[in-house]
């Protein structure tokens, strides 16, 4: 049987911890099974129970503290998590080996690490070798898309995590709950944007011929190949949350491989015809 992962990613504080909490709770409401695993070194705290923390492996404030070392907070976590790329047995460990497993890997923000570092390319081909199907989920703070230019910034961010990961990715709009009725309304263009006229609308804005001319490109590249797209993710809607949850079950095509069972046929009652008795019956007639 397979298993199943989605690898929560976003930049810090983009809710990665409050989705995973959100989608537990959601699971436990639909009977379901879903597992976290912890992979930020230098996460605080968390308000659900992780199957596996990389923090009893490494933490940040370890490395940072070591005399040997003299890391910043950046170069203690890409430490770690090269530490922590060195050490995959670890986490197979901490994993174990359950059917349909379903485990959500809650990951760190830093954008390097999804851009020109090899660490999370390395934990996605080790999950397939472990059978997982793994899905990417990009999560953007909407509070930020609600500018023209952010929000290409944030489409741009969310592309070189597709690009460097090479799995399905789904994108998402994290506390579209947190926005006023004002702000919803706006946001709605970004959700499925028409690149070209939001270019138009801004055009005004870029004075320098040079970046309106590539601002144009990476516009159109964006739009005319639908790379992007964003799923809008309100913790208080269990509808919505529904729905994200199935466009990334489909693109990791989970349940297709569960147990079908057929309902039982209902048993025909015995004939005790005698058609002998009948046909002679008939040539008496």
């Amino acid at each position: 049987m397979p298993r199943y992962a989605q690898l929560v990613m976003g930049p810090a504080g983009s809710g990665k911890s409050t989705y995973c909490s959100t989608l537990i709770q959601h699971a436990e409401a639909i009977n379901r099974s879903v597992q976290v695993v912890n992979l930020d070194p230098a996460a605080e705290h968390f308000d659900y129970p992780v199957m596996a923390d990389i923090r009893e492996l490494i933490m940040v404030d370890d490395v940072m503290e070591d005399e040997s070392l003299r890391f910043g907070p950046n170069g203690g976590l890409v430490f770690c998590m090269e530490y922590f790329a060195n050490n995959f047995d670890w986490l197979e460990e901490s994993l174990g080996h359950v059917e349909d497993d379903y485990i959500l890997f809650d990951c760190p923000g830093q954008i390097e690490l999804y851009t020109h570092l090899p660490v999370m390319r390395q934990l996605v081909e080790q999950l397939q070798q472990w059978e997982f199907r793994v899905c990417g989920v990009f999560l953007v703070d909407s509070q930020f898309m609600v500018e023209t230019f952010k929000f290409i910034s944030g489409i741009m961010a969310a592309l070189s995590a597709m690009v460097s990961l090479e799995i399905p990715t789904v994108n998402i709009m994290t506390k579209m709950d947190l926005l006023s009725p004002k702000a919803k309304k706006e946001i709605e263009k970004y959700l499925d944007p028409d690149m070209y006229s939001m270019m138009e609308d801004n055009s005004v804005t870029i004075r320098s011929k040079k970046f309106k001319k590539l601002t144009k490109a990476i516009c159109g590249l964006i739009d005319d190949y639908s790379m992007v797209r964003f799923l809008p993710f309100d913790r208080t809607d269990e509808e919505g949350i529904n729905i994200v949850l199935q466009h990334i079950d489909f693109s990791i095509q989970y349940g297709e491989d569960l147990e079908f069972k057929e309902p039982k046929e209902p048993e025909e009652e015995p004939d005790n015809t005698n058609y002998d008795d009948l046909f002679q019956d008939k040539v008496e007639d």
